[in-house]
């Protein structure tokens, strides 16, 4: 069986790290697997997350920004995604759609609502199979990325912290929209609990 399996949280919530170890864990268990990233994960999308991400377009509009990473999730899922759950691999994606409902729907004012018909004609009715949501306070994300000297600053950590704020409150709703696909998980604990959650649900859904 193949299915995609996203990560989702505030700046700082560990979604990279954690992935890595989830992908550990199904290759111990004898499955192909791919990790990538949104926006990202090929060439073009690759290309449209440094004009979304890069430090100096402080202007760009709110609609703009939204339909940009529409833009990059279509071109991931139908040239990365889709082919690879057809050979039969698990995918495990650093964010998906909840992302621009809870950033740009939400935080930056758009409407879920309209930001989710925007997603929609770009990915029409493909979702995640299991989304693990990792709860974590923007303020300790923010300061965990402080002290990460090796990550990169995108245009995104250099909003004020009011606006993380948003961005928490938004996935919250989103939760709410969606309590069937998106898992919780108490990213407030060391990684290896994080893990241990996640192995624990994944367990049980995927049987």
């Amino acid at each position: 069986m193949s299915y995609l399996i996203n990560l989702e949280g505030v700046e700082g919530s560990g979604k990279s790290t954690v992935i890595n170890f989830i992908k550990e864990y199904f290759e111990d268990n004898g499955q192909e697997v791919i990790v990538t990233r949104e926006p990202g994960g090929i060439e073009i999308a690759e290309q449209i997350r440094s004009v979304i991400l890069d430090t100096k377009n402080t202007e760009m509009d709110g609609r703009t920004e939204a339909l940009l990473y529409a833009a990059a999730r279509r071109q991931h899922l139908v040239e990365k995604i889709i082919p690879s759950l057809h050979e039969g691999k698990i995918v495990l994606c650093d964010r998906f759609i909840d992302s621009s409902l809870a950033y740009q729907g939400y935080a930056r004012g758009l409407g879920i609502d309209e930001v989710l018909s925007i997603n929609q004609f770009a990915i029409g009715d493909f979702m995640p199979n299991i989304t693990f949501y990792l709860d974590l306070d923007p303020e300790v994300g923010l300061t965990r990325i402080s002290k990460n000297k090796e990550r990169e600053v995108n245009r995104l950590d250099l909003e004020e912290i009011h606006f993380h704020q948003k961005v928490y409150e938004g996935y919250e709703e989103v939760i709410k929209r969606f309590p069937e696909r998106i898992v919780r998980i108490n990213a407030n604990q060391e990684v290896e609990r994080v893990v241990s959650d996640i192995k624990a649900v994944i367990k049980d859904r995927l049987k």
